[in-house]
């Protein structure tokens, strides 16, 4: 990310007696070698004028930078130390002294040296810079801000300084400002390929992802050999769907640097997104081998273990990231959704409130000043706030605990996402029903929806699975069976693809087109989305099977033709819980590795005692799922016939 530090400083002290005299000219033609770049010659030089002049101060010092350049950093801070000793007012030396205590990983000392050159020379740019570097490193970013700002103050064309100034307002998580400073440090330097590859960087936070992308290639034609320019083109490629040329990119990054452990982790993420799940397993594995320490990788591992249903492996590779990254978000927040797939209730609902902590829903964590209820203090005579949070599904799922809190005494307000507004306005146990965004009246406490289940400490035996929770609008079924007139076959209602910015859409949606071999002709289909995908608009228009209402179907006109259906089948989205809060029959069309909702290997859900579940035995295969749909239709078609 960072130039390197400039620690090849100009002569700083002259001797002009007798044999220092000798000493000074010999060392004058050392200094010219070690400019040319031949420092071994410049070393044997310099320690020939030692023998003349042991305290000679330029040649100790430049001794020292050999050393360091030769990443013998110990024996530089040595060297330039004992330079320091004999002149300590030159402001160089601090520098050079800083760079070797840098890459001895010594920041606090490395600063301290820094600081003492700013003390000898305030307007020493290269001091403010180096000084930055260190602050940068120590995650103080606005003190690195203000000494690249300095840097720039005394030497206004600093590319480097404008660049690592980039570096820490991106760390700021200030992209537009760090975005002019990489594009000022380009300005400056045009051949600045490091200053390109962290510009798209910033294009890419920004979701600028074909400027980004144009960076990356920019940083290749200047430098074909940057690993790390293939590395973050890569990046942008993944981003932007076209995961075959992310491959390539990031196999090209191995190529060039064989042991980069953050090529070989995304490579993996890119070959997961193909469903190449042992290619993707072997990418994270050489991850780790390239670099133990790799908590990211480690957790990728076990998602990757967890789609190829390999749990227990999934669980051990979760809990390696946690020991190596204790406060890893992502790696407790995954856990806790495996140990949930696997039916560990207890340990899953403690991990799942991890969940607040990552970066998607941190920015819906609610500032409430009233506490947080975990079930733990009485609710009697007091008013609780419930509120909703990430998808339609889960409100609809974990809105039945609304009851069992009313029933501890507590006067239940629950906010809700407006398009759920009209279907839950007489949900049992709720005194007042609030609109997601708008002014709420005084609570005593609040817990989120999907927390209730810790609260409740609910296991697989006390789930609270109500035939039915939610009520269908009698005014509107009676409009709607009008509509639909007589009854003649069989009615099925469809949902065949959820939210597509749902992270494991992929896995769950599929296209109409797919379903086809579902349409017999002894049954009346309809569709229960309210929108399509653009690839199923057409089929569904030009189709005479399936009768589609579109933009006339929210919630409660959805609930009001569920209520008219004979069987649901769905995959797993919104109408899948609709139906099954509702008590109606419910066939759910599940991934090989589902939701954690869903659990492992049974065809039933103790969340909904109406619903079957029909598992992919492989991944992607849906075509098993239809087929045994197909058999089950045919069967269901045959007791429906004989008991009418």
């Amino acid at each position: 990310m960072k130039p390197p530090t400039k620690n090849l400083s100009k002569v700083t002290h002259v001797a002009s007696k007798g044999g220092a005299a000798k000493a000074q000219t010999l060392f004058n033609g050392g200094f010219a070698l070690h400019q040319k770049g031949q420092l071994a010659e410049a070393q044997r030089v310099y320690q020939k004028v030692l023998k003349l002049h042991p305290e000679h101060f330029d040649a100790l010092n430049m001794l020292g930078v050999i050393a360091a350049q030769s990443k013998n950093h110990l024996q530089a801070v040595e060297l330039i130390g004992r330079a320091i000793e004999i002149n300590p007012n030159i402001a160089e030396s601090y520098i050079n002294r800083g760079a070797a205590l840098k890459g001895l990983k010594r920041p606090d000392e490395a600063l301290a040296s820094f600081e003492q050159a700013i003390k000898l020379k305030p307007d020493y740019a290269e001091a403010h810079y180096n000084r930055g570097n260190v602050l940068q490193d120590l995650r103080r970013l606005d003190d690195a801000l203000a000494s690249y700002d300095q840097a720039i103050k005394w030497k206004p064309d600093y590319a480097e300084a404008y660049h690592n100034r980039g570096a820490a307002l991106k760390g700021l998580r200030r992209p537009d400002e760090a975005l002019a400073s990489f594009e000022q440090a380009i300005k400056l330097k045009p051949d600045f390929a490091e200053a390109y590859i962290n510009r798209g960087t910033a294009l890419k936070d920004l979701k600028r992802l074909d400027e980004a992308l144009a960076s990356f290639e920019q940083a290749i034609k200047l430098k074909p050999g940057n690993a790390e320019a293939y590395y973050n083109r890569g990046n942008a490629l993944q981003a932007l769907r076209r995961l075959d040329e992310a491959l390539a990119s990031y196999e090209q990054a191995i190529k060039l640097r064989p042991d980069y452990a953050g090529a070989y982790n995304n490579r993996g993420a890119a070959l997961e997104d193909l469903e190449r799940l042992d290619d993707a397993l072997a990418s994270y594995d050489q991850a780790i081998k390239s670099r133990p320490d790799f908590a990211e990788a480690y957790h990728n591992r076990g998602a990757a273990l967890e789609d190829l249903g390999r749990h227990e492996e999934a669980l051990a590779s979760y809990d390696q990231a946690i020991t190596l990254k204790p406060d890893y978000v992502s790696g407790h927040h995954n856990l806790s959704l495996c140990r949930l797939l696997m039916g560990d209730f207890t340990r899953g609902w403690e991990g799942y409130e991890w969940r607040w902590k990552e970066a998607q829903l941190e920015k819906s964590t609610r500032d409430f000043t009233e506490p947080l209820w975990l079930g733990k203090e009485s609710l009697a005579g007091k008013t609780i706030l419930l509120h909703s949070e990430q998808g339609l599904g889960d409100t609809l799922q974990f809105c039945r605990y609304a009851k069992l809190v009313s029933e501890l005494g507590a006067r239940v307000i629950m906010e809700v996402p407006e398009a759920l507004l009209g279907l839950l306005k007489n949900l049992d146990g709720v005194a007042r029903l609030v609109v997601k965004g708008s002014a709420l009246p005084r609570f005593d406490c609040h817990c989120p929806l999907m927390s209730l289940p810790l609260a409740f400490r609910t296991d697989l035996k006390t789930i609270p699975a109500p035939g039915s929770y939610i009520a269908s609008n009698p005014g509107r079924v009676a409009a709607w069976q009008n509509r639909l007139g007589a009854q003649t076959k069989p009615r099925v209602g469809l949902a065949w693809s959820g939210n597509p910015r749902h992270r494991r859409d992929r896995n769950r949606s599929i296209e109409l087109a797919e379903m086809r071999s579902l349409l017999r002709v002894e049954i009346e289909w309809f569709s229960l989305h309210k929108e399509v995908r653009d690839g199923d608009a057409g089929l569904l228009s030009s189709s005479a099977d399936i009768r589609h209402f579109g933009d006339e179907m929210d919630f409660v006109e959805t609930a009001a033709v569920v209520e008219l259906m004979d069987l649901v089948i769905s995959v797993d989205t919104s109408i899948a819980h609709l139906a099954g809060s509702m008590g109606k029959p419910v066939w759910i069309l599940l991934p090989i590795s589902p939701d954690w909702r869903w659990l492992l290997d049974r065809e039933d859900s103790p969340w909904y005692p109406s619903a079957r579940l029909f598992r992919q035995d492989k991944i992607g295969d849906w075509d098993t799922v239809f087929q045994n749909v197909n058999l089950a239709l045919q069967t269901w078609l045959s007791a429906l016939s004989s008991n009418s």
